[in-house]
């Protein structure tokens, strides 16, 4: 029974994604940021549960990518969808091809999982962008229309900013570049110094800046990780 206990909460996650994806659809972005949290939090410890209780299946591999898709990849343009389509000001009664382009998003998602499921590169540190971060951005986006932060409402419902940041993310999720993985290494500080901060520096913003702080701080994780690449290619060829 112990081996089911990490299954049962990834399908809590794949559920949480389900009724995410369905909220975004229905426009009620704060019921869709509750489903997200929960299925971020249950994706992130039902590894965490597994190694605690040393188990470990090749179905609960296999369910983690699916849950992972529907809640980090399908979300992430669902949530774009909507977005390209209130910016249009059209209607959200049907299907619209001009706003399917959000959903780009997902399929380089669905690329990105599965090269992080051969990748054996990706122990300690992630390769390109995250899935989880990905979802963590655009659904900043979604929370600052929502609530209008800083007048920051219109814009980010603007068709050309919105295709720039699929093409980016699109492009961050299949690169080379290295980044900071999240997963703690124990409890002590050696060797958690990167993530320790991070997580300060994103309370630190949730408290500033409320729904902004979402998308600011996978911006400022963006950033620092092209500095830190470029800081190690400079070493690197020196």
């Amino acid at each position: 029974m112990r081996a089911y206990i990490p299954n049962i909460i990834t399908v809590v996650n794949l559920l949480c994604g389900c009724c995410a994806v369905a909220c975004a659809f229905y426009q009620q972005f704060q019921l869709a940021l509750t489903f997200f949290i929960i299925g971020g939090i249950a994706d992130y410890c039902d590894g965490m549960v597994a190694r605690w209780l040393n188990v470990k299946s090749p179905l609960g591999k296999e369910l983690d990518s699916i849950a992972d898709m529907v809640t980090f990849g399908v979300l992430p343009g669902a949530i774009l969808y909507m977005l390209l389509l209130l910016g249009m000001g059209e209607s959200t009664d049907s299907f619209k091809l001009m706003a399917a382009p959000g959903f780009i998003v997902s399929a380089f998602a669905g690329l990105r999982l599965a090269k992080f499921n051969l990748d054996t590169r990706q122990a300690d540190d992630f390769i390109g962008l995250s899935t989880p971060s990905c979802t963590i951005f655009v659904v900043g986006l979604m929370l600052i229309h929502e609530h209008n932060s800083f007048d920051m409402g219109s814009f980010v419902v603007n068709n050309y900013f919105l295709y720039a940041v699929i093409a980016v993310l699109s492009y961050l999720l299949v690169s080379e570049i290295r980044m900071a993985s999240f997963k703690f290494k124990g409890i002590k500080w050696k060797g958690n110094e990167r993530r320790i901060i991070f997580i300060l520096m994103a309370l630190v913003l949730l408290v500033l800046l409320k729904e902004v702080a979402f998308s600011l701080f996978i911006i400022f994780y963006i950033l620092f990780s092209l500095f830190d690449n470029f800081r190690g290619l400079r070493k690197t060829t020196s």
